[in-house]
């Protein structure tokens, strides 16, 4: 009976556990409000991010939809923007979303990074060069 009670507490423990971790599936407005981002979990259990909306979807040069025209791989520079992964294998750890890249189409940089949920809700993100970091809060769309 002992051993039942203690497997049945780690497992409501661990359901609790992942309950934390979802919260941040769903769909956020980016700083900037130019795009939003669907964070979900992959079966592996890893959190990405890709970009599902864009403000601007099209080049205004071109009229045609806009591409990863700064990506440093040149063969990854006419994928469209939209669908593509700008948070990538995220796994969620004491409050936080560690362990994973965030890519930045805007300059085609991949940084290190971590992710948080805020106590109003909303998400921050913030990428490391080293010792220097930049960080940005997104807001949840409904």
């Amino acid at each position: 009976m002992k051993r039942l009670f203690s497997i049945i507490s780690l497992l409501l423990i661990t359901t609790s556990a992942f309950a934390q971790a979802d919260k941040i599936l769903g769909t956020w407005l980016s700083a900037d409000k130019k795009a939003h981002v669907e964070i979900y979990k992959n079966t592996n259990g890893a959190y990405y991010g890709k970009i599902i909306w864009l403000a601007e979807p099209n080049d205004p040069a071109t009229g045609k939809p806009k591409v990863d025209a700064k990506n440093p791989d040149a063969s990854k520079r006419n994928n469209p923007l939209l669908g593509s992964l700008t948070f990538i294998n995220f796994t969620y750890k004491d409050g936080e979303y560690t362990g994973g890249k965030i890519y930045d189409c805007r300059d085609g940089k991949t940084y290190t990074g971590k992710l948080w949920l805020n106590t109003d809700g909303t998400l921050s993100m913030r990428g490391y060069i080293g010792i220097f970091y930049s960080t940005e809060t997104w807001t949840r769309i409904k």
